[in-house]
């Protein structure tokens, strides 16, 4: 699959508001962070439930982007290799810490201990859907949810039900020959006893269908999603810190009316949201699940 060259500028949206503008009210409800920004012009108390105020935005909302990021599978038991226990333990066990080992060059460089590494850490046969993923998929046949844009390469996403998903960084149940271009499906991949798997038309190596360090997006996949981004009134954005780059990026193309977080640690864009909620996302979004 051909990737194309895309970098995203990356930096805060709209800079130039006025102070006053930006200023924001901070409410500690259920172990929850409420942030209310007053140029929306909400005239919400301090004392109102996140709750209350996400279902308000839930009902009023007619596009929404649903952005998800490495803690809405590790509710799946999908561990976060970039975490600092995952790095830790990839560099106790291979050597290497796991921005190395899933990187273009380390790829071509060191083939067999790349596959150890990812059939070892990267995949995960047995991770079921969670909350977050069935609430997406659900607001997605209610007509609220317009596309879900992952960083996650599980397939989590599809197997909740939801049918419009944009896969930022590819996916582990995709696989080609680099050679001949031969689709294999993970249950294929993995059945071969070989370390590194090979074509059976063409003896060319199988990639993972996954964007590694030092590759580029791709391009259609871009373009779709910032086209979603730019169509949304209201972006929930669950399970990253929004750090990886250039997907982080993709938030500056949102101009809607409602940017949600749910992350149970701090963003660098939580000055920017209108509602910063710090639980875990699966917990909290099950809520909204008749």
């Amino acid at each position: 699959m051909e990737r194309c060259h895309i970098f995203l500028k990356c930096g805060i949206m709209n800079p130039q508001k006025k102070e006053e503008e930006q200023t924001i009210y901070g409410a500690r409800n259920s172990g929850a962070v409420l942030i209310l920004r007053k140029e929306k012009g909400y005239t919400m108390s301090m004392e109102t439930d996140s709750k209350k105020q996400f279902q308000k935005i839930l009902e009023e909302s007619n596009y929404i982007v649903f952005f998800s990021g490495a803690g809405v599978s590790t509710e799946s038991n999908i561990p976060d290799f970039r975490s600092e226990s995952g790095i830790y333990q990839t560099v106790k066990d291979y050597g290497y810490p796991p921005e190395v080992m899933l990187s273009h060059s380390f790829f071509l460089r060191h083939t067999k201990a790349f596959f150890a590494f990812y059939k070892d850490k990267m995949i995960y046969r047995d991770a079921k859907p969670n909350n977050a993923h069935y609430f997406a998929a659900e607001y997605e046949k209610r007509g609220k949810v317009k596309a879900v844009i992952t960083q996650n390469i599980d397939g989590l996403h599809q197997m909740a039900g939801s049918q419009k998903v944009l896969e930022l960084h590819g996916s582990v149940l995709r696989n080609y020959c680099m050679n001949c271009n031969r689709f294999y499906s993970l249950e294929e991949v993995l059945s071969q006893e070989k370390e590194i798997p090979v074509c059976e038309t063409c003896g060319g190596i199988i990639k993972p269908d996954v964007v590694l360090y030092e590759e580029s997006l791709d391009e259609q996949t871009l373009m779709e999603s910032v086209m979603h981004l730019e169509k949304a009134d209201t972006l929930i954005v669950g399970g990253t810190s929004l750090t990886v780059y250039p997907a982080a990026g993709l938030l500056r193309y949102f101009r809607g009316k409602n940017l949600v977080l749910i992350n149970k640690s701090k963003t660098d864009y939580d000055n920017m949201a209108d509602l910063v909620i710090r639980e875990n996302i699966g917990q909290f979004l099950g809520q909204f699940l008749d």
